[in-house]
């Protein structure tokens, strides 16, 4: 049964979602469109019932983008989609985060939603859509999901906030937030801006709550209308005396644990003690008192005896012994008040060979951040259905397994690093200078060395600092700070600089980036329903307070970036050259301009209006490459003197002499030396390097040329009436 919804939005933004005519044999499918952007979703859950011993959610969510949905053929070789693009990859982030939560507890069937762009109209992104076709795919397929979920881009021009606006919108646009949520709650937020306050960012997730209201109701109607039952499930649940039983055993243990400060390794290591401990317990109680006929009349009773479910229990308790040691206690994990940041160290120049560098450690999180500087050809070409264009800032971010104390595959660049990674570069790109200011193509790289908490937030900060110390001219410094959240009722505390258990136990990972005047960026996951404003208000003023004492600490270790660039970053200068010289500088085939950088080690790059950047690590390079650029575009002017390049020899004429590329002049017999000479091969030769000063200009009458007369004579001359010794022998090449 084909069903077609619309939702208005305002601003001329209309979304319709469609289902019952794609993709019918998915468990679940819809079409969204935007005027002529259309995605499908498709998803399937299996119907295999999970491994007994399972405990995790294998949730699968791909988003592809077809490039003939823009009518535009792949980049590269191969003409066909390949592996995902790091936009894809974001945009899948996008849609899973805020729709992992909202499925059932103990649902583990294997699920995939995969979203395709299937037209563009190369101006609205697609990746707001795909979050709201997904969520619906789900709605009007037999999977256990009764909470629609919606995803909404806010963008705000001249002070009034937008709905999806486009990549013309968003130009002007002061912010641009993705906003996932139900009809109840904000579940997901990734975005940058400008600078915006605290309560402009409020403001701004309540407008774009209310269109995600109306988005989510329209995908209710439609699942009614579709009426498909949805599948039976039952959540494996441990039987209750397992429950006391393990709680009894070892919540004293866990909660003498929690209230002990200590370090991350240490309290790794005695917590997987009191779990083994506890294992070993509960598996010889209950192996005394449950017998194979008990099992038989009630099958619930197997569970007593699975390790599996029995570390499922301890982990309930740990959760709850640290999240009531918060709530009732205001005490954390490592000793700290909530909204206290833990101590900062941080090291600049330490990597010698690197353009700058920074040694950012937070707690037992440390990033280390190295800065490249390059030039235009060094920058990343990046292809998409909205927009193709050369990015010259980048931010890559690695976490290698060691850093958290484990070995692991070490391969390609995972989701996690990609999403973290931009994260950290949207926050530091608000404040990078213009390229007319600064035009180098800029790499910071940020290698994790230890984490416990917000690595991301470390890249921002030591990103900054690295920036600083490679001397680019920031705007302004920036910091990042992740909050976290434990919420049991009405009953709630905040966190500051969240540990990593209190993000794994916790409720809300919320991490703000900014300057001192503003937000930058930001990013926030949730697993609980119900997260109302006060507590996001809340959130984002203690974040500001902690932000400004990262900036503190930032300002004392390097006030304002180093007044010059790093030692070994090549040095750009820039000339300008008329339009119409542009082929001149390049030469055919690109022959001059190669032969310049050849002679002079110079990188050159020449934009259309004529603007030249002249890249080099030595300063003799550079002058040499700017003084044959100016040479080759110079025009001649009588009275100016040139060292010219003797080409051909006429014995009773004179010399044909090059003094400016592609220019030559006739040095008459007569203006080549004081006395008279019987034949020019006498004195020049080819290939002769001589001075020359060009003593006339003029059109001839019979072929309208312009020639040039050269003397090498009045040289001589000049020399001589300044008491020199009146000779210009010509040079060797």
């Amino acid at each position: 049964m084909f069903i077609r919804k619309e939702i208005d939005l305002g601003h001329g933004k209309t979304i319709s979602i469609e289902t019952g005519k794609m993709a019918k044999q998915a468990d679940g499918s819809a079409v969204v469109s935007l005027n002529d952007t259309m995605v499908i979703a498709t998803v399937v859950s299996s119907k295999t019932p999970p491994s007994p011993n399972q405990d995790f959610f294998p949730l699968q969510v791909e988003y592809r983008e077809k490039y003939s949905a823009a009518g535009k053929f792949p980049g590269g070789f191969f003409k066909r989609e390949g592996r995902p693009s790091e936009k894809e990859i974001l945009s899948a982030r996008l849609i899973d985060r805020a729709l992992r939560p909202l499925f059932p507890d103990g649902y583990y069937q294997e699920t995939q939603i995969i979203i395709s762009v299937i037209s563009s109209d190369t101006v609205n992104d697609a990746d707001v859509l795909g979050g709201v076709a997904a969520s619906a795919a789900i709605m009007v397929s037999d999977i256990p999901f009764a909470n629609p979920m919606s995803e909404v881009r806010v963008g705000r021009i001249d002070g009034a906030f937008m709905i999806n606006p486009d990549i013309n919108d968003l130009q002007r646009s002061d912010l641009d937030i993705c906003i996932g949520g139900t009809e109840d709650t904000i579940c997901m937020l990734e975005g940058e801006m400008k600078e915006i306050s605290e309560a402009d960012m409020l403001e701004a997730i309540r407008y774009g709550h209310e269109a995600i209201k109306k988005i989510c109701r329209v995908q209710r109607e439609l699942a009614a209308e579709v009426a498909k039952p949805k599948r039976a499930f039952t959540a494996t649940l441990p039987p209750s005396e397992l429950v006391a039983t393990v709680e009894g055993l070892c919540a004293a243990q866990l909660k003498e644990l929690a209230y002990t400060p200590l370090a991350k390794e240490e309290r790794s290591d005695r917590t997987k003690a009191i779990y083994k401990d506890t294992l070993k317990k509960t598996l010889a109680h209950f192996s005394d008192i449950i017998t194979v006929d008990d099992i038989a009349a009630d099958p619930c009773r197997a569970h007593c005896l699975s390790e599996h479910m029995i570390e499922e229990c301890i982990h309930a308790v740990e959760k709850k012994v640290m999240r009531h040691m918060i709530l009732d206690d205001k005490k954390r994990l490592d000793g700290r008040s909530l909204d206290q940041v833990r101590p900062i160290s941080i090291e600049l120049g330490l990597i010698p060979r690197a353009h700058g560098s920074a040694l950012f450690t937070r707690g037992e999180t440390q990033a280390l951040v190295t800065l490249t500087l390059g030039t235009k050809k060094d920058a990343q070409s990046v292809d998409t259905l909205t927009d193709d264009k050369d990015k010259r800032f980048m931010l890559h971010y690695n976490f290698p397994p060691f850093s958290v104390g484990e070995t692991g595959r070490v391969g390609g660049t995972g989701r996690r690093e990609i999403g973290h990674g931009n994260l950290a570069e949207r926050a530091i790109k608000m404040v990078m200078p213009p390229e007319q200011e600064f035009p180098y193509t800029v790499r910071i790289v940020s290698d994790i060395l230890e984490s416990n908490g917000s690595s991301s937030m470390a890249s921002v900060c030591g990103g900054t600092l690295a920036a600083m110390d490679g001397g680019i001219p920031l705007k302004k410094p920036v910091s990042g700070i992740a909050m976290g959240l434990i919420k049991e009722g009405d009953n709630y505390a905040v966190l500051t600089d969240i540990l990593g258990n209190e993000d794994h136990l916790g409720d809300m990972d919320f991490k703000v980036s900014g300057t001192r005047d503003g937000i930058t960026a930001c990013q926030m996951d949730i697993k609980i329903d119900g997260l109302d404003y006060h507590i996001l208000e809340t959130a984002l003023e203690q974040a500001r307070h902690g932000r400004l004492h990262i900036l503190d600490v930032m300002s004392e270790a390097i006030p304002e970036s180093r007044s010059d660039i790093g030692k070994y970053a090549p040095r750009l200068t820039t000339i300008q050259i008329p339009v119409d010289a542009i082929g001149l500088v390049i030469g055919k085939g690109g022959e001059t301009i190669r032969s310049i950088t050849e002679e002079t080690g110079a990188e050159i790059n020449i934009e259309d209006d004529g603007t030249v950047t002249i890249a080099c690590n030595s300063p003799e390079g550079t002058k040499a490459a700017v003084e044959t650029i100016k040479t080759l575009i110079a025009k001649p002017e009588v009275g100016t003197v040139y060292m010219g390049k003797v080409r051909d020899i006429r014995d009773e004429l004179g010399a044909f002499v090059e003094f400016l590329p592609k220019t030559d002049g006739l040095v008459h017999i007569s203006e080549i030396a004081r006395e008279r000479i019987a034949k020019v091969s006498d004195v020049l030769k080819p290939g002769d390097r001589v001075k020359v000063k060009l003593i006339e200009v003029r059109k001839d009458p019979r072929t309208g040329k312009t020639k040039f007369a050269l003397s090498m004579k009045a040289l001589l001359e000049t020399e001589g009436a300044n008491g020199q010794n009146g000779t210009n022998a010509p040079a060797q090449d």
